[in-house]
């Protein structure tokens, strides 16, 4: 299903907002603040909050600001479990649908850059089948040989895709490759080919624009792992680890967790100062690939992380209104 024209639900807008960008942007409080003034409902468009009982370490809104705005897509998934984009993108239309039909607008709030292309290009990702032999069987070589091999077959035989990869993902570079090798089309070529239906719904993208400030959004950071750590991350980290679970599975790959491990296994005052370091350093990182990755979506209106809220929200109103 395809709605390119809300009037039949929502007569007042146009346009869906995605409130996108980096780790500490800022963005959630402006979805939020954006659907107390509108009466909307947000949509989590993010990877890790997606996840149960994993809340201080994915920035993932509070009770209390649960409880002034409905919130979705949050807590669908135990940890451990896999979760895809597929997944995310089947779940999210039911949702969208589901709060148009009662005559509110979605406010899609997210910096899972993945999460935020395909709904806005209408990308829908491999349904096929991928053999989990094939898959276990990557994953063995990785593991004693390195990724070196197989990023490099990635890069001859779908270019586009690698580029996108950092050749130290593992999980990613093993999943775009094994697409090619049992499908015989690569990444790339799904990806063009989903996007010819096009979007689910009129979208349109909002970014608080950091990247001239960029020390100014890497102190947010910094002083946001602290204020995770004050609030529990820790204890969510010993909880994580504390599950009979897949180490490798996605959660335990997540920026605020996998950093902590040496700390879990020996408790040093040392281990758990590193740990913190490192997190403060990968958010810094994952925040400048986020930021390039947006850099290359058109159309994206930037807004002033310097502006008030009110002058921000009217930026996104008169943009979105019919």
């Amino acid at each position: 299903m395809i709605i390119d024209d809300l009037t039949q639900y929502v007569k007042e807008y146009k346009y869906i907002p995605i409130i996108c960008g980096p780790t500490a942007s800022g963005k959630s409080s402006i979805a939020l603040s954006l659907c107390e003034k509108i009466g909307g409902e947000l949509v989590s468009c993010d990877s890790m909050q997606i996840y149960n009982h994993l809340d201080v370490g994915t920035a993932k809104a509070t009770m209390e600001e649960r409880s002034r705005v409905p919130h979705h897509m949050i807590d669908i998934v135990e940890p451990g479990l896999n979760y895809s984009v597929n997944d995310y993108l089947y779940g999210v239309k039911d949702v969208i649908l589901d709060i148009l039909s009662r005559g509110k607008l979605p406010v899609i709030c997210g910096g899972t850059g993945q999460y935020v292309s395909a709904l806005r290009d209408g990308i829908k990702y491999v349904d096929e089948p991928i053999p989990q032999d094939l898959v276990d069987a990557l994953y063995k070589e990785a593991e004693e040989q390195g990724i070196d091999r197989i990023y490099s077959e990635l890069s001859l035989v779908d270019p586009e895709a690698a580029s996108g990869i950092h050749p130290n993902n593992t999980r990613r570079v093993i999943r775009a490759y094994a697409v090619y090798k049992a499908t015989g089309k690569t990444f790339t070529e799904w990806n063009k080919e989903s996007k010819k239906s096009g979007p689910m719904f009129p979208f349109m993208l909002f970014e608080p624009d950091y990247e001239d400030c960029r020390d100014v959004l890497y102190d947010r950071i910094n002083k946001r792992v602290d204020i995770m750590m004050d609030e529990g991350l820790l204890d969510e980290v010993n909880y994580l680890y504390s599950l009979d679970t897949d180490r490798t599975s996605t959660c335990f790959q997540a920026i605020g967790y996998k950093e902590f491990k040496l700390y879990v296994e020996n408790g040093t005052k040392e281990a758990l100062d590193r740990a913190i370091y490192e997190v403060k350093l990968n958010s810094r990182h994952y925040a400048k690939r986020q930021l390039t990755w947006f850099r290359y979506i058109d159309g994206i209106i930037k807004l002033d992380p310097q502006a008030s809220m009110s002058t921000n929200l009217d930026v996104i109103l008169n943009k979105i209104s019919s």
